[in-house]
Order: structure tokens, then sequence, then C-alpha cells
């Protein structure tokens, strides 16, 4: 017998992902049942999977049951776990708010990085979402981002997940980002890294492209934002944490807008759109056959 499973799809500023509803914890995806749903020509599409749970059903999430109601449990297109994605976090809580599992309003997700905290804007003042994605943290070292033949210096930012953001006269030196760049030394990322490339285009304003671990060059990224912003205020000698003074820097990426803040006490905030766009169903035995 058949099993239909429900699936929706949603983006955020043109980071896609297949929303697959499983609240009790019942659906298996593999990885390779999750690169084909991702498969743009052989599937439904999409950078990433986000497997909606409730914190209780899942082993990962349970510990943090008493925060959060929902677990997001997000893949690569490839089928690998990470373990956190902005834009995804709010699509999840889109997704929530769609379904009528939430309210306008303040909103906890669990996450393999923790707990993150979104606001849903009511829709009368635009509906975005803005998410509390924790502190940025900068470990020690130098790292350096090589495409072809030239070599340049970047900033190691972890947002949750690792990122290795690059300044570049234009968005062109990242190359084609199909494959990923590569960033040395080996040992700053035992478990590869998101890279961004970006670019200057006003004060507090910049634009990036990103390779996404796992899923290549993507649309949007909304940690990679966030990671730039980061590196950007550095840069240019702005640290909340030591003025007292919060700072936001508008990030134009190729699918749209995000706005980043940094607060004094290290917390960064991503505001931006997020949009669901369709839903259905596709049947399971769909996939055995595909992948049998």
């Amino acid at each position: 017998m058949s099993t239909q499973i429900a699936f929706l799809k949603g983006h955020g500023t043109e980071n896609d992902f297949v929303i697959v509803p499983d609240p009790d914890g019942r659906i298996e995806l593999s990885p390779a049942a999750v690169a084909r749903l991702c498969d743009r020509r052989a599937g439904l599409g999409a950078d990433g999977v986000l497997r909606v749970v409730r914190s209780a059903a899942h082993p990962e999430a349970r510990a943090m049951a008493d925060e959060a109601e929902w677990f997001m449990d997000y893949r690569n297109s490839d089928g690998t776990v990470a373990e956190m994605c902005g834009n995804g976090v709010r699509v999840f809580a889109r997704y929530l708010r769609h379904a009528g599992l939430a309210e306008e309003g303040d909103l906890a997700v669990a996450t393999r990085a923790g707990v993150r905290r979104a606001h849903i804007a009511k829709e009368s003042s635009g509906g975005g979402i803005t998410v509390s994605m924790g502190k940025a943290l900068l470990p020690a070292g130098p790292v350096t981002v090589t495409v072809g033949t030239r070599s340049r210096p970047a900033l190691h930012v972890n947002m949750g997940n690792p990122h290795a953001v690059c300044f570049v006269e234009d968005l062109a030196d990242a190359g084609d980002l199909y494959t990923a760049p590569a960033v040395a030394p080996e040992g700053a990322y035992p478990d590869g890294t998101n890279v961004e490339f970006v670019v200057d285009r006003g004060p507090r304003h910049v634009a990036m492209r990103v390779h996404e671990r796992g899923s290549g060059e993507t649309r949007s990224c909304g940690t990679g934002a966030c990671a730039v912003m980061v590196a950007a205020a550095r840069r240019d000698g702005l640290d909340p944490a030591v003025t007292g003074l919060p700072v936001t820097y508008t990030v134009d990426l190729p699918g749209g807008r995000l706005e980043i803040a940094e607060t004094p006490d290290g917390s960064v905030e991503m505001t931006g759109p997020a949009v669901i766009v369709a839903e259905g169903v596709f049947d399971a035995s769909w996939l055995d056959t595909v992948l049998g």
C-alpha cells in the first residue's frame, strides 16, 4: 500500500526548501531520499529539506522541548545534516504560522545549534520575520580562500555553523561556485565550511555570493549574511560590545535583501521575508522506486 507524504515548498530570499511536516517523528528520510527530493530535474527541487518535528519526539531535541515545541531537522540538498540554516528558520517559522501551529509574535525554534528565537511580524506591517541568531564566534588564526590561482585572506566566523568570509573587488572573483573554493588551513574547518565573497555597495551596505557546504552556490544564505555583517563591521572598526551601540548592515544577495544587526550584548539579529509557495503530497513508494 502506498503512503502519501505531505510537503510544502517555501523560500527565504530565494533560498528554497522542501518542508516535510512530521510532528511525531515517524518519517525516515535517508540522505539519498533527501538528495532526490532536492533534485531540480528528477525531484521537487530545493536547496535543502526542513523536517518539522516536535522537539519531544526527536532524540536530538528532547533536551530543548521545554523551551521550544518544534525542532527544525535541516538537511542540505546532498542529504548531509547541517547545524543551522538562517533562511530556513524564517521559512520554518512561516510554515508554523501558515499551519496554525504558531501565532504572530515571538516563537522559539529548536535547532542543532541550539534554540533560536523568532518574531513573526503582523501582516499589516509587512510580515517579515526576525530571528535572533545568537552570538558570532571568531576563532583565532589566519584563513585563506583560493579561487583559481589567486588566494585571499578570509575571516573565520562561526554562526552555529562555519563560514569563511572573503572581501573581493568584484563578485565575479568568486568564480562559478559550483564546487567548493579551497580553504586553508585544512584543520580550521574539519567538517567543511560555507564560503562568502563580499563587495561594498555603500556605507554599512554590502553584497555577497555564497558557496553553501553541501548545496553549492545558493541564491541566499541567512547565517552567511550574518557572518558577512560581523566580518564587515570588524573590518570597519565597529564592535557593539566595545562601543555599546548597535550596528546594522544591509546585505544584498542574489535572491533578495536582508537586514542584519548586532547588539551590544553580541547577539546577531536577521530580518527578512519568508514565503510558502506551494503544497502537495508525494508517494513514499516513488522514493523507493527511484532509489531502488
